[in-house]
C-alpha cells in the first residue's frame, strides 16, 4: 500500500507503486493531459517516475513556474537535437530555461543568421513529429566522463569533472541525441505544440570573458498556440517601447563608446530625472528622512571592515591614493555608517533616517550591459534606519508605506518577496532567523501578501524585494527593504540606552526606486515615451499657423511659463500638419494651435496626445487645467 499525500492535502491510496502519471491520470485525465512533470517530497521528477513509499506529490502543469521551466528546458533539448541534426560538428554548452523562454549555448563553425533559424524550427518541428520519448539514465562520474569524451563534448567533460565522485550523474536521450541532464523533462517531444526561435547573440561560456565566445540561440515555447501569439504581440510592443529606441528619438540619453555602461544625459533626460527626483526628495522630507551625500572612493580597510571586500571585491573597481589601495563604492552602505559613527547616540535619537542619492560603480561584463537597465554607473536611492529593536515593525511599515505611495503615482502593481540567506554571508544563522522573522511579522499583520525566495538576501541580511508590473506585464525588480545586524556589529556602532549602557542599534538599507537610471529605463518603457504631463520635459508645444499669430503665442507661452509649466513655441516656418506631426512623435501631452479664431477669442484649440483634439478653449481656462494635472501629478 501507498499513500499519496498531494498539494491540497487530500490523500490517495494505491496497492503498489505507482508513477506520477498515473497519479494524475487518477485524479482526471484532463490533469493527466496537462501534465508536465511532478514533485515527489519537493523533488522534481519525471511523469514515468514510480512512487515506491508513502510520499507527498505535486503535478506540476504549464500553470505553475516550474512546470513553466520544465515544458521551455525540455523545448531547449529539442532545438539541440535540431541543431546537432543539421550541423553534426557542433559542440554543445548548456541550455536552461529563462524568464518567458529558454536559450542554449553552440560552438559552431558556421556563423548563425536568422535565416538558420527557420531551418532549426523546420528541424524541430520534424522532431516533434516524430513522437520521441526522453529517456533518463544514470551514470558513474567516470562512466560520464569516458561517454563524452568519446562524443568529444569538452563543454560537457568540464561540467561533469567539477561534480564529485558519489554525486548522481544523468543524462537524456532522444533517439540518436543525448545530453548531460539533470532534468526532469516531460514525456515525448510530442508535447510542445507552440515554439518560435526569437534571436542569436554571442555568449562567453559560463560567463567568463575569458573562456571561448559560443553562438547562443534564444527562444520562447508555450503549450497552446495563442499563448504563443499572445506572447510574441508583447515583444512586438516591447520593441516599440524599447527605451534604448525612445531614448535617441526623444532626445533624454545616450550610451557612448568611450564610457560603456555609463549613461550620458541630455537636456530632456535631465528634465525627466530631476523631476522624478524632486517627487523623491519631497516624500523623504514627508517621512522624516536627512538626506546626506558621502564620498564616491574611499579607503580599502573600509571595505574590508563592511564585508564587501571578502563578498563583493571582484564587482568592484579600484585606484590607488597616497599609496593605499582606494575602492570606487559599488554600495553607499559603510559611507552611512560613517556618518552615524562621528557623533555619540542616545536612545532618545532614534529613529535616525539617513537618505542618500548616491553614484556607485560596479563591474559589469561588457557582454550583460543593456541601455539604462544593466550599467556600470548609476545612482541609488539609497536610505539607512538606524533604530532600537523594538522600532523594527513601526519603521519597516512606514517604509513599505512610503514605496507604496511612491508606486502608485506611476501607476505600478507589484508583488513581494522575502528573500532568506545566501550561500555567501556574514553571521549566524540564529542572528539571521531572528532578522527573517523580523521581516515576516511585518509582512503577516500588515496582510501583504508574499512569497519566500530562498537564498537571495544581501550577504549581510534578509531582504523584502518588491517586483514591479509594468504596461506590458513584464516584472522588475525594484524596490528593496533589508534588515542588518551585522554591520552596526562590524562597525562598532553604538548608542546610550535608558539604563545608561552601550547597545547595538538595528539597521534597515532600503531603497525605493532602487537604480535610479534604471527605474528611469523601466519608466521610459513603462508609458513608451508617454509620459504624464507632470515628469514629461516638454509639456506643451504651442504652433502658429502663421507668422501674424506668433506675438499671441508669446503671450500665451508667457503666461505658462509663470505658473512653472514647461513650453516651448515652435515658430518655424512649416505648415502646421508637419508640425503636428513632429509633436506627436515626441509625444508631447498637449500642443495649442493658434490661428485667427484663437487670437479673436483669445483662446487656444487644444490636442491632447491621450485624448485627442479637445477643441477651442480660453488660454486662462487652459493654464489652470493642466497646472493642476501637473500640480496632482494625473
Amino acid at each position: 500500500m501507498v499513500k499519496v499525500t498531494l498539494k491540497d492535502g487530500s490523500v490517495k491510496e494505491f496497492d503498489s507503486e505507482v508513477s506520477v502519471y498515473e497519479i494524475a491520470k487518477s485524479i482526471s485525465s484532463r490533469l493527466a493531459k496537462e501534465a508536465i512533470a511532478g514533485k515527489v517530497d519537493g523533488e522534481l521528477v519525471d511523469l514515468d517516475k514510480n512512487v515506491t513509499k508513502d510520499s507527498s506529490v505535486d503535478i506540476l502543469t504549464f500553470d505553475s513556474e516550474e512546470g513553466q521551466d520544465v515544458f521551455r528546458h525540455s523545448a531547449a533539448h529539442i532545438m539541440a537535437q535540431a541543431v546537432t541534426e543539421l550541423y553534426p560538428n557542433v559542440k554543445l554548452g548548456i541550455g536552461p530555461s529563462i524568464k518567458d523562454g529558454f536559450y542554449y549555448d553552440f560552438e559552431l563553425e558556421d556563423k548563425l543568421t536568422p535565416e538558420d533559424l527557420e531551418k532549426i524550427e523546420d528541424k524541430m518541428k520534424e522532431i516533434v513529429k516524430r513522437d520521441i520519448g526522453f529517456d533518463r539514465n544514470v551514470l558513474s562520474r567516470d562512466e560520464a566522463l569516458e561517454m563524452f569524451k568519446e562524443k568529444g563534448e569538452d563543454y560537457k567533460l568540464e561540467l561533469i569533472e567539477e561534480l564529485s565522485d558519489d554525486e548522481e550523474i544523468s543524462y537524456y536521450k532522444q533517439q540518436d541525441f543525448v545530453d548531460l541532464c539533470a532534468g526532469p523533462h516531460f514525456p515525448s517531444t510530442k508535447r510542445l505544440k507552440a515554439f518560435k526561435l526569437l534571436s542569436i547573440a554571442g555568449a562567453y561560456w559560463r560567463g567568463d570573458e575569458r573562456k571561448p565566445m559560443l553562438q547562443r540561440i534564444y527562444g520562447t515555447a508555450f503549450p497552446k498556440k495563442k499563448l504563443l501569439d499572445e506572447h510574441l504581440h508583447r515583444l512586438e510592443e516591447a520593441k516599440k517601447r524599447d527605451h534604448r529606441k525612445l531614448g535617441k528619438q526623444l532626445d533624454l540619453f545616450s550610451i557612448s563608446d568611450e564610457a560603456p555602461g555609463m549613461p550620458f544625459y541630455h537636456a530632456n533626460g535631465m528634465v525627466l530625472r530631476n523631476e522624478v527626483l524632486k517627487y523623491w526628495r519631497q516624500k523623504h522630507k514627508d517621512y522624516g528622512y536627512d538626506e546626506i551625500q558621502t564620498p564616491i572612493m574611499m579607503n580599502q580597510r573600509l571595505w574590508e571592515q563592511s564585508g564587501h571586500w571578502e563578498n563583493y571585491r571582484e564587482n568592484m573597481y579600484y585606484s590607488e591614493v597616497d599609496d593605499e589601495n582606494f575602492a570606487i563604492k559599488p554600495m553607499n552602505c559603510p559611507g552611512a555608517m560613517l556618518i552615524y559613527q562621528s557623533n555619540h547616540h542616545s536612545y532618545r535619537d532614534f529613529p535616525i533616517r539617513m537618505a542618500e542619492l548616491g553614484l556607485v560603480h560596479r563591474r559589469e561584463l561588457s557582454g550583460t550591459l543593456h541601455g539604462l537597465m544593466r550599467v556600470r554607473s548609476f545612482t541609488q536611492d539609497d536610505a539607512h534606519i538606524f533604530m532600537l529593536p523594538e522600532q523594527i515593525e513601526e519603521e519597516i511599515s512606514k517604509v513599505i508605506q512610503l514605496i507604496d505611495d511612491v508606486y502608485s503615482v506611476f501607476g505600478f502593481k507589484y508583488k513581494l518577496e522575502l528573500s532568506t540567506k545566501p550561500e555567501k554571508a556574514i553571521g549566524s544563522d540564529e542572528i539571521w532567523d531572528k532578522a527573517i522573522d523580523a521581516l515576516k511579522s511585518v509582512l503577516v499583520n500588515k496582510g501583504l501578501d508574499f512569497e519566500i525566495n530562498e537564498g537571495d538576501g544581501a550577504f549581510y541580511g534578509p531582504k523584502i524585494d518588491f517586483h514591479l508590473e509594468d504596461s506590458l506585464g513584464r516584472s522588475w525588480q525594484c524596490g528593496t527593504i533589508q534588515l542588518d545586524f551585522m554591520l552596526p556589529e562590524r562597525f562598532n556602532l553604538t548608542y546610550i540606552g535608558e539604563d545608561g549602557e552601550k547597545h547595538r542599534p538595528v539597521v534597515v538599507h532600503r531603497v525605493v526606486l532602487g537604480a535610479v537610471d534604471r527605474f528611469l529605463g523601466l519608466l521610459i518603457e513603462h508609458y513608451g515615451g508617454a509620459f504624464p504631463a507632470w515628469i514629461a520635459p516638454e509639456q506643451v508645444r504651442i504652433m502658429p499657423i502663421s507668422d501674424k499669430h506668433a506675438s499671441y503665442c508669446v503671450e500665451v507661452k508667457k503666461q505658462l511659463e509663470s505658473k512653472g509649466v514647461r513650453v516651448t513655441l515652435d515658430d518655424r516656418n512649416e505648415k502646421i500638419g508637419y508640425k503636428i506631426r513632429e509633436g506627436q512623435l515626441k509625444k508631447i501631452p498637449y500642443m495649442l494651435i493658434v490661428g485667427d479664431k484663437e487670437v479673436e477669442q483669445n483662446g487656444v484649440n487644444v490636442r491632447s496626445r491621450d485624448k485627442g483634439e479637445l477643441g477651442l478653449v480660453s488660454s486662462t481656462e487652459f493654464v489652470e487645467k493642466v497646472v493642476d494635472e501637473i500640480q496632482q501629478k494625473k
